[in-house]
């Protein structure tokens, strides 16, 4: 019973949930990009909401940029920091642009995944990454 009120930190449970969350969200989020990079790619017409007057395919291709390529780096661990700022701004996009109008159960997803992506915004890949690999090689090479 003590331990199911215990407040302390186990450091390696830790990044390995951070492994955990950061590989299911990354995978969730490329099952969802995937349809909108064959979409790009398949040379129909393209219907997709124009954001900010750029155009409907420069739109669809920074949706397909964030959901798909950069949860291919999330999921690696590889410039994780650096991935998850497109993806916030996807899922804010979806929120309030997207979405606006619509109820809650509509938004319900983009907020999770928003709330997952901050998270890891915060708290960086974890232990088990190719950030901490990169980061441990550029230590030694300062020494």
């Amino acid at each position: 019973m003590k331990k199911l009120f215990n407040t302390n930190f186990n450091q390696e449970g830790m990044h390995f949930m951070l492994l955990v969350l950061r590989v299911s969200i990354a995978a969730l989020m490329i099952v969802h990009g995937y349809p909108k990079l064959q979409y790009l790619t398949s040379g129909e017409p393209i219907q997709f909401m124009d954001l900010f007057g750029i155009g409907t395919t420069a739109s669809l291709a920074l949706a397909v940029f964030a959901e798909f390529f950069c949860s291919i780096f999330l999921l690696f661990g590889l410039g994780t920091r650096f991935a998850l700022l497109p993806l916030i701004v996807t899922m804010l996009i979806a929120i309030f642009m997207v979405h606006a109008v619509d109820p809650f159960d509509k938004k319900e997803l983009a907020c999770h995944y928003l709330l997952v992506y901050v998270f890891l915004l915060v708290s960086g890949a974890g232990k088990y990454s190719l950030d901490r690999l990169i980061s441990r090689n550029l230590t030694k090479r300062r020494r």
